[in-house]
């Protein structure tokens, strides 16, 4: 008899029919630390611009150049603890609710919108200081997040900040559920499981965002699942953002790379790490990117530092 496989055998075996073939037929795997004026070009295929800001943890936001709407993964944000690892003062204007709603502000979006991924504090910490604040300065911000969570579960914390949820989340206040979809402004969002926990056992649960002509897969707080090739198959995304700090909470960064070839992906970017001592410290990105070049030779990854703006340049899919 042979040997059992292991955990990260059984799911490249699981992964190779529905992925294998749809990451990069390179054999490298670039990097690019972020900084303001930088930019990462994708391996091949149309390539479309697309900011991303790393705000520490699992929090980020996304928009096209000209700010036409920026969406944020979760919020928590002037309370986040993820600069300290890196030896980053966090910026002014991450600092208060107050010094973040004039910079949002002064970038005139058209829209804000907050998909949110589940209720744990380094997520959800500033949501309803966040909505209110914008909101209340006059800012366009919708907010999305699994259904039930939203209408049911939030609702007394929306009412308490004086939120109305039936404006304020998509789909007039039903958000939505897997396979389920909410637009706005030129943003299209699609829920996707995540094998995580939630405070108010509600589901978590990852996004599909189509924003700027790239469609991008936030994995949120997850393990590692089989039927992440369906994500590939389904969605067909360009971009994953994926959770890597394992510890006590989430996938670690070989499985977070599995994860990535499993959803096709031809680029990645490692999140939530180095914000708390019970997950990987800053060494996770680089584990991320060897880990990478194992086991999605071609699949480009960029390593962001907390706080600076990056421009991707991403490889597109034809859908």
């Amino acid at each position: 008899m042979s040997d059992p496989l292991s955990r990260g055998e059984f799911f490249q075996v699981s992964a190779a029919a529905g992925a294998a073939g749809a990451v990069g037929s390179g054999t490298t795997v670039g990097t690019t630390a972020g900084s303001p004026s930088s930019t990462v070009a994708g391996a091949a295929g149309p390539a479309v611009p697309l900011k991303i800001r790393w705000y520490g943890g699992g929090v980020y936001e996304l928009s096209p150049p000209n700010d036409s709407v920026i969406v944020l993964v979760d919020a928590w944000i002037w309370n986040n603890t993820g600069f300290k690892a890196f030896g980053i003062d966090k910026p002014a204007e991450l600092s208060s609710a107050a010094a973040y709603t004039a910079y949002i502000k002064a970038r005139n979006p058209g829209a804000v919108v907050v998909a949110l991924t589940h209720d744990h504090g380094d997520h959800i910490g500033d949501y309803f200081e966040l909505l209110g604040a914008l909101s209340g300065a006059g800012v366009d911000v919708k907010t999305v997040g699994q259904s039930d969570m939203m209408r049911v579960g939030l609702v007394p914390k929306f009412k308490a900040a004086n939120l109305d949820e039936a404006q304020i989340v998509l789909n007039n206040g039903a958000g939505i559920n897997m396979g389920g979809t909410a637009s706005y402004k030129g943003v299209k969002i699609e829920l996707v499981p995540a094998v995580h926990s939630t405070a108010l056992g509600y589901p978590a649960a990852g996004f599909i965002i189509d924003v700027g002509g790239v469609r991008v897969y936030a994995s949120g707080d997850t393990d590692v699942y089989g039927d992440m090739s369906l994500i590939a198959m389904r969605y067909k995304p360009d971009l994953a953002i994926v959770s890597s700090g394992n510890g006590a909470f989430t996938m670690g960064p070989d499985d977070a790379a599995l994860a990535c070839k499993m959803v096709g992906a031809g680029q990645a970017i490692p999140v939530h790490y180095a914000h708390n001592p019970l997950v990987v410290g800053t060494q996770c990105g680089d584990l991320f990117r060897t880990a990478a070049g194992r086991i999605a030779p071609g699949m480009q990854v960029t390593l962001l530092r907390p706080g600076e703006m990056t421009t991707l340049h991403v490889a597109t899919t034809q859908r």
